[in-house]
């Protein structure tokens, strides 16, 4: 297992590059010159001094060519260095740092009330298959997945305003206990809990029908127990898969939530830098958004093997 975990740790480092190779690139060639940007919010007609404008691209080191900015970029990454805003002049770890807690507190209560929510549900529905069960649980599934976290976030405001006046517009942060988290969270889970709901549900339907199950129903076993002892821990092997694509969904709709309900995390942050065009914030951000769906991805593969032992078998053979 070391061995494998070592190898998937060599192959991301290529990866990681590749990735803040194509970000870089897009960066550098993209529309919007940060440096133009400075000096247009500047008052009077400094905005269109081309002297000042070409001194601070050559301190900022935006002057050289494409690949020698990129390798000065990769060596700064090497020794610690994400470089310094271009806006604020402000050392990117430390917005970073300020930032992240934020989402990642806010990420992990999701994914938590997604497994908590989804997998019960996925049981439920599985078990009543094409009963009226399964159809209110899968139709309000596909309800949720239809729902874009830009559309439900300030709907869902709009209505809570709407029908308890009284109550105090949920924006900002206050920490998990928060109770201006429930919004928020409600958003964010809203497609990953349609996502594992069916998964779910067609792994229950798939189990269903192994000899084993027959079995135990055959001995007289309760069907609470043969659901939770001899359904649950098999379906939970595809679920598990799913966590790369639910971390995936996590993180883009977090841009929206975090933007409609005043939240400080890196969604939020991630918007500020694009209009901006703060290169380094940006870049920044991509790579730690990676780092969270590798490693995932990883968590994925260790996981996988301690519920089913046929791929821990696999993954002792490779």
């Amino acid at each position: 297992m070391l061995r494998y975990i070592a190898v998937r740790l060599a192959v991301w480092i290529p990866s990681v590059i590749l990735i803040m190779l194509g970000v870089y690139a897009l960066a550098f060639y993209g529309a919007g010159d940060p440096i133009k940007l400075i000096f247009l919010h500047a008052p009077g007609d400094v905005a269109y001094n081309p002297q000042k404008i070409e001194a601070i691209r050559a301190s900022a080191g935006l002057d050289r060519p494409f690949l020698a900015q990129f390798g000065s970029y990769i060596w700064n990454l090497l020794h610690g260095n994400f470089g310094y805003s271009l806006v604020s002049g402000r050392s990117v770890w430390a917005i970073i740092s300020a930032a992240a807690p934020v989402s990642f507190q806010l990420g992990l209560c999701a994914i938590v009330v997604t497994a908590l929510v989804a997998v019960p549900l996925g049981l439920i529905a599985g078990l009543n298959q094409n009963g009226r069960l399964d159809y209110t649980i899968l139709g309000a599934a596909l309800f949720l997945w239809a729902i874009p976290a830009y559309v439900a976030g300030p709907l869902l405001m709009v209505l809570l305003i709407t029908i308890l006046p009284g109550v105090k517009v949920p924006y900002g942060w206050g920490g998990v206990w928060d109770v201006r988290i429930i919004l928020p969270l409600i958003v964010l889970t809203f497609q990953p809990i349609a996502l594992i709901v069916r998964q779910t549900r067609t792994a229950v339907i798939e189990v269903t029908s192994e000899d084993f199950v027959r079995t135990a129903r055959a001995k007289g076993v309760p069907e609470i127990i043969v659901a939770l002892r001899h359904i649950l821990r098999p379906v939970l092997t595809p679920v598990v898969t799913q966590l790369g694509l639910i971390m995936i969904t996590i993180v883009n709709g977090a841009i929206f939530v975090e933007l409609v309900f005043g939240l400080p995390g890196l969604g939020r942050l991630t918007v500020t830098a694009l209009t901006n065009s703060d290169y380094p914030i940006i870049l920044a951000i991509t790579l730690i958004g990676s780092f969270l769906v590798m490693i995932s991805n990883l968590l994925v593969d260790v996981v996988y093997p301690m519920l089913d032992p046929r791929a821990a078998q696999t993954t002792r053979a490779a």
